[in-house]
């Protein structure tokens, strides 16, 4: 089953599909739904339009019954459990659509929908719902890995980087992730350019503009005239219901298209004052996302500037500057989402994190400890747990962090590596030379090629 764009559909479909658009900015999601749901009936590989389903349900989700939603969700799901979706992939699209369309939050429904559209042979939508998975949990290795490799099949390896690149920030001697972006570099390098084929420079370009145009010719854009009036639109809607958080996002959905990030956090922050905003944990991300792009766009720009004139002094100032705003924002956010969700351990792990890379070790420390309660960072705070308590020359305790989470890797991956390579580091700050060696043997005996283990392996035996 093939994935089409938006324009290879009829044009009477593809209207509709355009006034959805606009309907989903006014805050008509029955609409969007109805049209999305029918278009996609006859034109399932068509990710345009289900990526516009999407949006519209998760903002619905905000409005019903999420109890019931869930109940229903689950009812749905019991009949796929007996399946599969392996061994009809059409059926088991129609059990994802049925259990996302009663709770879009359902990572089952998502995980059935890859398996269906990887049957269907339409890896763009395979990608699409292990990314959505991704959203859903954030600290989620599996689906990460699953969006990264998903990527690479529909030759999108840009993102099959950018996923390597945050598997590598969660666990950074990660052997799945390390292979990925190999895979992801090699073909990378492969699509670009391959001016050496047959053709002339002349076919080259006008292949490469043609392919642009149906490009964007598949994607459903809003010009920026039509995106200022829908602005303007929800604006003026706004002065007779100044409570409607519909017409917030649609102005912040506006700006946001037309790069004006900055008067997008104005909308999100007026939103957020209202009594029904401000407990929104979307708009909360939302506030979080764009005070980061604006303060990277800022970094970025003075780079740029850096470049030019490296000896700028300003430039230096005003760059170390930004780079110390940026780190204090994400910390800041971070320890304000820990706060209205105390419970949340992967968010405790990332703040963890922050803290250690502001130095705050203390902290981190307090952080880790909390973030060990959840299985799946459980691992990764112990080690982080460990490298504060050592920062701190604590290596008693540190050495008790390592030694758990030496124990509980069973496989001899880069993580483990790291972790006993930092456990004989603390021997070696404690005098204890000898574990120190015994530590150090164990790396050299799995990988001789680890960090220095060779040098230190060596100079033992040359003593």
């Amino acid at each position: 089953m093939p994935e089409i764009p938006v324009s290879s559909l009829d044009p009477r479909v593809q209207k509709q599909i355009e006034n959805s658009q606009i309907a989903l900015q006014r805050g008509n999601l029955d609409y969007v739904l109805d049209v999305t749901s029918q278009v996609l009936k006859s034109a399932p590989g068509c990710l345009p339009v289900r990526r516009l389903q999407r949006v519209a349900q998760l903002r619905q989700l905000g409005t019903k019954n999420k109890l019931f939603a869930k109940a229903f969700g689950s009812v749905t799901q019991a009949g796929f459990l007996f399946g599969g979706g392996k061994k009809d992939p059409s059926k088991a699209l129609e059990t994802a659509e049925k259990m996302l369309a009663a709770d879009p939050t359902s990572v089952p429904a998502l995980k059935l929908l890859a398996e269906a559209a990887q049957g269907l042979d339409m890896p763009d939508t395979v990608a699409f719902a292990w990314e959505a998975v991704h959203e859903l949990n954030p600290t989620d290795r599996e689906a990460l890995l699953n969006y990264g490799e998903a990527c690479l099949v529909s030759k999108r390896p840009k993102d099959a980087l950018r996923a390597a690149d945050e598997l590598l920030k969660m666990r950074p001697q990660d052997g799945d992730a390390l292979s990925l972006m190999r895979k992801a570099a090699i073909a990378q390098t492969t699509d670009t350019g391959n001016w050496e084929d047959k053709g002339s420079f002349r076919d080259k370009l006008r292949d490469e503009a043609q392919s642009t145009m149906l490009e964007q010719s598949a994607k459903i854009v809003t010009s920026e005239e039509m995106t200022q009036k829908l602005i303007d639109e929800a604006l003026q809607r706004l002065k007779m219901q100044p409570d409607n958080l519909n017409h917030y996002r649609s102005a912040v959905d506006g700006y946001k298209k037309l790069g004006k990030f900055q008067e997008a956090l104005e909308y999100v922050q007026k939103a957020r004052a209202l009594p029904s905003g401000a407990g929104d944990t979307t708009l909360i991300k939302q506030e979080s996302d764009l005070k980061t792009a604006i303060l990277e766009a800022r970094i970025k720009d003075l780079e740029t500037r850096l470049a030019q004139s490296p000896d700028n002094a300003e430039f230096k100032a005003a760059l170390a500057k930004a780079r110390h705003d940026f780190a204090e924002t994400q910390l800041a956010e971070a320890k304000a989402y820990v706060e209205h969700y105390p419970n949340d351990y992967a968010a405790r792990f990332t703040l963890a994190n922050l803290y250690l890379e502001a130095g705050d070790h203390q902290n981190a420390i307090a952080n880790y400890q909390q973030a060990q309660k959840n299985p799946k960072v459980r691992i990764q705070a112990l080690a982080g747990m460990g490298k504060a308590l050592k920062l701190r020359k604590m290596f008693d305790l540190a050495i008790a962090q390592f030694q758990i989470a030496k124990s509980e890797i069973p496989m001899m991956d880069d993580l483990k590596k790291d972790v006993i390579y930092q456990l004989a580091e603390c021997y070696e700050g404690m005098g204890k030379k000898d574990e120190a060696i015994t530590e150090y043997k164990i790396i050299y005996s799995e990988d001789i090629g680890f960090r220095d283990v060779a040098d230190k392996i060596n100079a033992f035996y040359s003593s």
